[in-house]
């Protein structure tokens, strides 16, 4: 073996900050030698591993491939350090990117229960929506995400947790509140008001109506779910959001729940992860902790 594992920590470094400077103060080293065991890493391997774009440092498809394989390595002697201080095995750092239904209503349980059974496991969570996440995870920037709905990217792992739906909601003062039922015309008359495009809810809701309604009058599009649920309560709109992020509102009477039977909009959220991550036990004890979450209903929706 003619590299070291410093020399991975280097290209690892520098990959996930796509600058050398910034690596080397992360890794407490000069810059010299932060681009010295880079350069003779490239060397060593025989390819270059990033392009050089004035301080910005790009992978390159050698570089893409190793990275995986890098992160790997660095974990299993992560591992191999903790197991031989005395350390709990499942001990250690990472970094989970969850849809905000999932960070909002799940993620809180999953941890609490971590914190608990694994208190040397750490979890941080950062807050997108289900595009961002799942191209968080193509990019090392997660190595496991939490997302609304489906990932057709054939380099992704996809595993349901739970189940949830969603609903049609306007301000109880609304004309709709008050039928029992309400039409696709009904709908394309409304006013909406949505999540952003690339979010998990937006791409069920618009693949249950796509071929069912043609016009769909949408005032504004927001990131975040409390925006559009004040909106709902105070205006004349109508919106679509997960039952998880509405049913105390619901309950509490403060907006309504329209019917309509047409549309089918129950969905998953699901784990993803790389194919080409290899083994992760930190990764699988966050999942066997959620699946545990799950089977006892403790996740799943009201």
């Amino acid at each position: 073996m003619r590299y070291t594992l410093k020399q991975i920590a280097v290209f690892e470094a520098v990959a996930s900050y796509e600058s050398v400077s910034v690596a080397a103060k992360k890794l407490a080293l000069t810059q010299s030698a932060t681009s010295m065991a880079l350069s003779q890493l490239e060397k060593l391997l025989g390819q270059p591993l990033f392009e050089r774009n004035g301080k910005r440092m790009s992978l390159t498809p050698w570089g893409q491939w190793l990275r995986p394989r890098a992160k790997k390595l660095l974990f299993d002697a992560q591992q191999i350090e903790l197991g031989f201080t005395g350390q709990q095995l499942i001990s250690g750092e990472l970094c989970l990117g969850a849809s905000q239904t999932a960070a909002e209503h799940l993620v809180p349980s999953l941890i609490s229960k971590i914190d608990t059974d694994f208190p040397e496991l750490r979890v941080l969570v950062d807050v997108e929506n289900t595009e961002h996440i799942i191209q968080g995870v193509l990019d090392h920037e997660y190595q496991l995400g939490v997302i609304e709905g489906r990932c057709d990217d054939s380099r992704v792992n996809q595993e349901i947790w739970c189940h949830d739906h969603l609903v049609i909601i306007a301000a109880l003062n609304h004309p709709y509140a008050k039928y029992e039922r309400i039409s696709l015309a009904q709908l394309e008359q409304a006013k909406w008001v949505l999540r952003e495009p690339g979010a998990g809810t937006r791409r069920i809701f618009d693949s249950a109506i796509h071929g069912l309604i043609d016009n769909l009058d949408v005032w504004r599009e927001y990131e975040h779910v409390p925006i559009l649920k004040s909106m709902v309560i105070n205006g004349a709109y109508l919106s679509c959001l997960p039952y998880l992020d509405v049913a105390k509102a619901i309950e509490l009477k403060e907006i309504a729940c329209l019917n309509v039977p047409e549309l089918n909009m129950a969905r998953t959220l699901s784990f993803i992860w790389r194919k080409d991550g290899g083994d992760n036990s930190l990764r699988d004890c966050i999942m066997s902790e959620a699946k545990w979450l799950a089977k006892r209903g403790l996740v799943s929706k009201p």
